[in-house]
């Protein structure tokens, strides 16, 4: 292998816990000498790598950068609803398959939950190759009367928000979202608005930053390592597509011994609240 190329990061995380040959390697010394890129010698985020629901301080918390949300387009009802549909039958019917829902051998579970929905692993990272890619099926917060958590990602993100009829996605942040506006071609300038974040200590207060992805629509967002956002869907139509570009590379310098997405994620509240603080937008 050579020391200096990209699959010096691979991870491939066994749900089983195995820990990868590579990990076990480095942990132990027998490796050929690492010449770890600036990213790989970020320091690590969490305070243990493998836990899935790890809540670190809100209070001091205080955004690294701020995702950037690009408006791509716009559809006819029967359209949007179409795509939507589909994609979201993939993650279903994947969350019903035996293969999808086991282990496979490199140890990764390809149907996975996550807060915001159900989630499938459409492409697996390989040797040379530490990105990957998802879609989610959102659930519906006011059938479920729960609404997600702020967090951040141990890596960074691009994710593409499509809805379909009766279907808004409410996104959230900390920080000020930067929308692309390029005369001539962005499609729609989303809604946006500010409120008092739910659920802060008592005596603080936080201000959430929202924007809304409106009905039959595209949305891109680029979400930078460790910055702060939140999805809740409000109607049933609604999915992500979504890649992570240095999927390994995150679980090699967070020293994760499994591949799991929620043990990549930090959350910045205990408990999650009722669908009535995410759900109620303006007119």
């Amino acid at each position: 292998m050579d020391s200096h190329g990209p699959e010096q990061f691979l991870v491939l995380y066994d749900q089983r816990s195995v820990e990868s040959p590579f990990i076990a390697g480095v942990r132990s010394g027998n490796t050929e000498e690492k010449d770890l890129s600036m990213d790989a010698m970020n320091p690590a985020m969490k305070h243990a790598p493998d836990e899935e629901n790890e809540v670190q301080d809100l209070i001091g918390f205080r955004d690294p950068a701020q995702n950037r949300v690009i408006p791509v387009a716009q559809f006819p009802a029967d359209i949007a609803f179409a795509v939507v549909d589909r994609l979201a039958s993939v993650v279903r019917e994947a969350h019903k398959s035996a293969e999808a829902t086991t282990a496979d051998d490199e140890g990764i579970v390809r149907a996975q939950t996550f807060e915001e929905g159900d989630v499938y692993m459409l492409a697996s990272p390989f040797d040379g190759y530490f990105a990957d890619r998802y879609l989610m099926d959102f659930y519906d917060v006011e059938e479920r009367d729960i609404c997600s958590r702020m967090h951040l990602h141990t890596g960074l993100r691009f994710v593409r928000m499509m809805t379909g009829p009766g279907t808004r996605i409410r996104v959230s942040s900390l920080s000020p979202f930067i929308v692309s506006d390029v005369r001539g071609v962005t499609p729609f300038s989303p809604d946006t608005f500010e409120d008092d974040l739910p659920g802060t200590p008592e005596g603080h207060q936080r201000t959430r930053y929202n924007l809304i992805v409106p009905e039959n629509s595209w949305v891109d967002m680029q979400i930078p390592r460790g910055t702060s956002h939140q999805f809740n869907a409000i109607g049933p139509n609604a999915v992500i597509d979504s890649v992570h570009p240095e999927e390994s590379i995150e679980v090699f310098r967070e020293s994760m011994r499994n591949y799991k997405m929620m043990a990549q994620t930090i959350f910045l509240a205990e408990e999650k609240q009722g669908a009535e603080t995410c759900a109620a937008l303006p007119q």
